[in-house]
């Protein structure tokens, strides 16, 4: 059985004459060409390598758009995933280095427990000198440590009477108290502003400062 061609218009006769037998409209179609010359075949062909390579460059640059459409989305999601890795190591690395520095300043205030106190003396000196009493109020001053704070004292130039006081909250914690001022130092205290001031900076909110004593004199 044979098929017609959908395009096939058999019978077509749209040429018009008038009475005369004149040409009042043309006809439209024209017959189907069978043969070709060699230069219209190499033409042709020509034709369609250039059509074919045009369409294949524009699979290629859709290709290519894809690719780096789906690149530049896996970069955001890893520069997500990097930026997050990266905020929690600097949050463990801070964590690590306060519970280093809680672990080494334990150490030294067990051997040294007096000398946060003095070099809070040394550091007020001026301010304490024209005082006419000096309250020192600490833990575990035995005499030799009392006497030993006196003589701090008479070398940075304080002749008032000095004052001990044994309610101090912790071990290595003071607080010194004069007539135009006050300063103290708690280890717990210190490290919880730390911690603060840490969290602050890892977040973005403010810089990096030094703690301060009590009455805002730097630590």
């Amino acid at each position: 059985m044979n098929t017609i061609p959908t395009n096939a218009r058999p019978f077509i006769f749209d040429t018009e004459f008038d009475a005369d037998g004149r040409v009042v409209q043309p006809s439209h179609w024209t017959p189907p060409k069978r043969s070709y010359l060699p230069a219209e075949v190499e033409a042709m062909v020509a034709q369609a390598r250039l059509e074919g390579r045009q369409q294949a460059l524009t699979e290629v640059e859709a290709l290519r758009a894809n690719a780096l459409s789906a690149v530049a989305q896996t970069v955001v999601e890893a520069a997500g995933h990097i930026g997050a890795i990266v905020d929690d190591h600097r949050r463990q690395s801070a964590e690590l280095s306060l519970t280093c520095a809680r672990a080494l300043a334990s150490s030294a205030m067990e051997l040294y427990p007096r000398r946060p106190l003095e070099a809070a003396i040394e550091q007020l000196a001026e301010e304490i000198d024209a005082s006419p009493r000096l309250v020192i109020r600490a833990r575990d001053l035995d005499a030799e440590g009392r006497h030993q704070i006196e003589q701090l004292c008479q070398q940075a130039g304080f002749s008032g009477l000095v004052v001990f006081r044994d309610d101090a909250p912790r071990a290595a914690a003071f607080s010194l108290e004069w007539t135009d001022g006050r300063a103290g130092f708690d280890p717990a205290e210190v490290e919880e502003r730390l911690r603060q001031r840490i969290a602050a900076v890892l977040s973005g909110g403010e810089p990096a400062q030094s703690p301060t004593f009590s009455d805002g004199s730097a630590f």
